[in-house]
């Protein structure tokens, strides 16, 4: 019998075609994020064929960047954030005016009024936070000096937004708007015995303050609680519950109590739980689902694309994507290197925020709302976001190659900036010797047995506490992971006799596999699984034995009945 199946729908087929569109994408070398945005203009009101739900795929959409800020917020410390304010403050608020001012420039091209241009130049000086964290992500980076600016340049955006987004409707009349009816009672405000727009400011703040505060005192205390009262059950179910609950209960809580955004709820709550030894584990679990929605968010951005504009206005949709790409990229590039930091990093943190996304559709549809700009506006901001976001990835690819040639001495090297971050160690001096990659419960005894043959070797680690650990003890240790170019050339792989993969991640192990013996295919590859199936696909890949646990666990028992 027929079913009403919207959300079903949206689901199945917003999914579905992602897949098949990001697997074209692959093919031809091209980002899969550039399959998951034409999979939701072909899904969208503006093409024919079928018509996801836009109101669902938006709110699904939302539930993906607070798993994604909550996933960060865990790798994430009170003492990490504070350690950048000095760059990521200033840093975000100048490359919000940079931005903000360039978009006033454009607006003032095309008729529009004051108050038009600087909410269409707000609109375009703030990053998605999906597109930022995943880019991070897929390079290991957010836990590296350039995510933690990163990251802390993005939470300054967010404030940001959180203000102007109370203070628009106030200012609207002022802007060349129409105000909201609310504001047409004294409310509060007039309480308070000062205007709407200060009292609109002063409560911000106050439940800012308020929320942080709740955050660092009460959360601290509860969320690390709650989640080792539910690890002590025993179930993974519940454990796996808990931490959903958490952080999509915290996002929406916080929301409706303090007017902060979703993401900004869910980072704090992340953050809160970070202390907690159950932080990483929580990490694992949020992974999938997070993964999943974070492909529906970029699939709800197609569908707002009215493919026409590009046609009626390709000026004003080119000079709107310039000052997303490159006004901004300039700006917060040169805000990076005055503060002194490294080209690498200054290149970085450029490129995350060359794009747009969630909060600018946010404010731009509020400020057509409220009648401060035109309908075109709206089209302009879409269309700019979707062109920014197909081309974010192209930046990093680029910049990717330009690290990988001077690792390699293909290019000539740039001056470098006073100070150096940590990622950017000096390369290991050893030869003939073993890369051991991880260092949990099978790495450290594995370190143990290299120490007693005497055979010289180091050690990649993700976890930095472990990293600083074995510098202690006066072992050569790398933070981040092992597959990237960069950390490649510091490991010296084409002078290795072994490497040595004791991370449980097959797929993970696989990629470095084949990197170590694309670097070296003389190398002797030992790597662990935890299936039949890891064990082929290991091997395959070029991996010289691989050890299972479950099967050596059964040998070393039959051996023990003699």
């Amino acid at each position: 019998m027929p079913h009403d199946t919207p959300l079903i729908a949206t689901i199945a087929v917003g999914l579905g075609l992602a897949f098949v569109l990001g697997v074209v994408a692959q093919r031809f070398r091209l980002p899969p994020i550039v399959g998951y945005l034409v999979a939701g203009i072909m899904v969208g009101p503006f093409t024919p064929g079928f018509v996801a739900d836009q109101k669902l795929a938006v709110e699904l959409a939302e539930i993906g960047v607070i798993l994604l800020m909550f996933g960060v917020g865990l790798h994430f410390s009170l003492k990490d954030l504070l350690s950048v304010r000095v760059i990521a403050v200033p840093g975000a608020l100048g490359q919000i005016a940079v931005a903000t001012l360039l978009g006033m420039g454009l607006a003032w091209t095309m008729g529009w009024g004051m108050g038009a241009g600087l909410v269409f130049g707000l609109a375009l000086s703030v990053a998605s936070t999906v597109v930022l964290l995943r880019a991070l992500q897929e390079r290991r980076q957010v836990e590296t000096e350039k995510g933690r600016i990163a990251v802390g340049w993005l939470i300054v955006e967010d404030l940001v937004m959180v203000v102007t987004l109370v203070l628009v409707p106030p200012l609207a009349a002022l802007l060349g708007g129409k105000a909201p009816a609310e504001m047409a009672s004294p409310g509060l405000a007039a309480s308070l015995g000062v205007g709407p727009v200060w009292g609109t400011l002063l409560i911000t703040a106050a439940k800012l303050a308020l929320f942080v505060a709740s955050m660092l005192v009460i959360g601290r205390k509860l969320i690390p609680w709650m989640l080792h009262y539910v690890a002590h059950t025993g179930s993974r179910e519940l454990f796996r519950l808990a931490v959903l609950a958490i952080a999509l209960g915290v996002a929406f809580g916080s929301a409706k109590l303090f007017g902060v955004s979703f993401a900004l709820g869910a980072f704090f709550a992340g953050m809160v739980l970070a202390e907690s030894p159950l932080s990483h584990q929580a990490a694992k679990e949020t992974l999938p689902l997070r993964d999943a929605f974070a492909v529906l968010f970029f699939v709800s951005v197609g569908m707002l694309l009215d493919p026409r504009v590009l046609a009626n206005h390709p000026f004003a949709v080119i000079a709107t994507f310039l000052i997303i790409t490159v006004g901004k990229s300039v700006a917060a590039y040169l805000i990076v290197r005055a503060f002194g930091y490294s080209n690498s990093v200054a290149m970085t943190i450029s490129a995350s925020l060359a794009q747009i996304g969630e909060f600018s559709f946010i404010l731009i549809v509020l400020a057509v709302k409220l009648a401060i700009v035109p309908q075109a506006a709206s089209d302009f901001v879409v269309a700019g976001a979707i062109l920014s976001i197909l081309v974010n990835p192209l930046m990093f690819l680029a910049i990717d190659r330009i690290h990988a040639q001077r690792a390699t001495g293909d290019a000539p090297v740039l001056p470098a900036a006073p100070r150096a971050p940590p990622e950017e160690e000096e390369p290991t001096r050893l030869t003939d010797h073993a890369v051991l990659v991880g260092h949990g419960r099978v790495g450290s005894r594995l370190r143990a047995g290299l120490q007693a043959r005497g055979i010289a070797h180091l050690v990649v680690e993700e976890e930095a506490e472990t990293v600083e650990a074995l510098k202690t003890e006066g072992v050569e240790a790398f933070l981040g992971p092992c597959g990237e170019p960069a950390m490649l050339e510091r490991l010296n792989l084409a002078g290795a006799r072994y490497l040595i993969s004791a991370i449980p991640d097959a797929f993970e192990a696989g990629h470095l596999v084949e990197a170590a013996k694309a670097a070296n295919p003389g190398i002797w590859v030992v790597a662990r699984a935890h299936s039949t199936e890891a064990v082929e696909y290991l091997r395959k890949v070029g991996a010289d034995k691989v050890l299972m646990g479950e099967e050596e666990l059964a040998k070393g028992m039959a051996a023990a009945l003699g």
